[in-house]
C-alpha cells in the first residue's frame, strides 16, 4: 500500500487531469475497502507541494468517491439503501399545484426554437406554450450535458473536464409558487448563493431513513426562504416561494430540485448541481435520479 501511494502521488504530480490518472492507476491495483478509503490520506502525506495544492482546491469526499469507484467499490456506501428506502415511500409534491395534476412539457436545451434558460426572452417564449390560464410546467432534464456549463466557472483544480452534466431536475413555473418538502425533516442550510448562474435562494433538507441513513433535497432558484437552519418540517410544508430573476440567480423562474445521498467534503449552504460527464458513474451515486422523488411519468422528458 506504502509502494502504491508513493507511486500514485509520483503519477498524479505530472497529471493533466487528475480524475483520470487516477481511475488508470487503480485500475492496476487491488485494494481493499479499506485501503481504498484511507488512499487519498496517504497521498496528501506523500504528495509534492504543487500536488499538495492542487488537492487543497478539491473535496475531499469526492475525490475519495472516485477513488472507491476506480476500486471496484460504491463510490458512496449506503446510496442504495436511500434509493431503496425512497422507492417505497410516499411523496408530497414539491410544488403546487401538483405536478402530477398538471399539464407538462419537456425543456432539453437543445429544443428548437427555445432560448436559453438564462435568456430573459425564455418567459414569453415559455408563456407561449401556455393554453389560456392553464398551468404549465416545464421540465429540464437529468443527466443533461448542457453547453451553458462549459465556461471556466465549471472547471476546477482537477483538470480541464467541466461538471456540465445537470444533476438536477428543473421544474420551471410561474414566479411565486409555494415550493414545499417532499417528506418530513430537518433544514440542514438556508443559504444565499449570489454569483450569477448560481442557485440564488437554497434551501437543503435534511431527511433520514427509517435505517438511520441520512440523505438531503436541494431546493434551488427560490425566494425568500421562510424556513430556518434547524427547523424541522413536515411533508408537505412549504419552504419558499419559486424565485424570480432577480433572486434566483440569474435565470427563467424554475426549481432546482436534486438528490444527494453525501455531502461529501461540502458544509455550506451551496451543492455541486453538475456533474463530470466522465465520472458520471460517481456522480449519479451522489446525485441520483430525482424522480424517484417526483414519481413523473416519462412523457415529462421527452418531446
Amino acid at each position: 500500500m506504502n509502494v502504491f501511494s508513493n507511486t500514485l502521488a509520483t503519477a498524479l504530480s505530472d497529471a493533466v487531469d487528475l480524475h483520470q490518472t487516477l481511475l488508470a492507476e487503480l485500475a492496476q491495483a487491488h485494494l481493499s475497502e479499506a485501503e481504498a478509503n484511507a488512499l487519498l490520506s496517504l497521498i496528501r502525506e506523500r504528495a509534492d507541494a504543487p500536488l499538495a495544492t492542487r488537492l487543497s482546491q478539491l473535496d475531499a469526499g469526492f475525490l475519495t468517491a472516485v477513488i472507491r469507484h476506480g476500486a471496484g467499490f460504491n463510490p458512496i456506501p449506503g446510496a442504495a439503501s436511500v434509493q431503496a428506502y425512497l422507492r417505497d415511500t410516499d411523496m408530497a409534491p414539491v410544488i403546487s399545484p401538483d405536478p402530477k395534476t398538471t399539464r407538462f412539457t419537456a425543456l432539453p436545451s437543445d429544443r428548437p426554437g427555445m432560448p436559453a434558460f438564462s435568456d430573459r426572452k425564455f418567459d414569453p417564449w415559455f408563456e407561449n406554450l401556455r393554453e389560456g390560464d392553464e398551468m404549465l410546467y416545464g421540465y429540464g432534464l437529468y443527466g443533461e450535458k448542457r453547453s451553458v456549463y462549459l465556461a471556466d466557472q465549471y472547471r476546477d483544480a482537477s483538470g480541464p473536464e467541466p461538471r456540465a452534466r445537470h444533476l438536477g431536475i428543473d421544474i420551471f413555473a410561474p414566479a411565486g409558487l409555494p415550493i414545499t418538502a417532499p417528506l418530513a425533516g430537518r433544514v440542514h442550510r438556508v443559504a444565499y448563493n449570489a454569483d450569477p448562474l448560481d442557485y440564488g435562494h437554497t434551501v437543503i433538507v435534511e431527511h433520514v431513513t427509517e435505517d438511520g441513513l441520512s440523505f438531503w433535497t436541494l431546493n434551488g432558484h427560490l425566494g425568500q426562504p421562510i424556513v430556518s437552519e434547524g427547523q424541522e418540517v413536515a411533508a408537505g410544508q412549504t419552504l419558499a416561494p419559486l424565485g424570480d430573476w432577480h433572486e434566483n440567480g440569474g435565470w427563467a423562474p424554475h426549481l432546482h430540485f436534486q438528490l444527494i445521498t453525501s455531502l461529501l467534503s461540502q458544509t455550506g449552504g451551496n451543492f455541486f448541481g453538475v456533474g463530470h460527464d466522465s465520472l458520471w458513474p460517481v456522480w449519479a451515486e451522489i446525485s441520483p435520479d430525482p424522480n424517484l422523488i417526483l414519481r413523473l411519468p416519462e412523457a415529462a422528458f421527452t418531446l
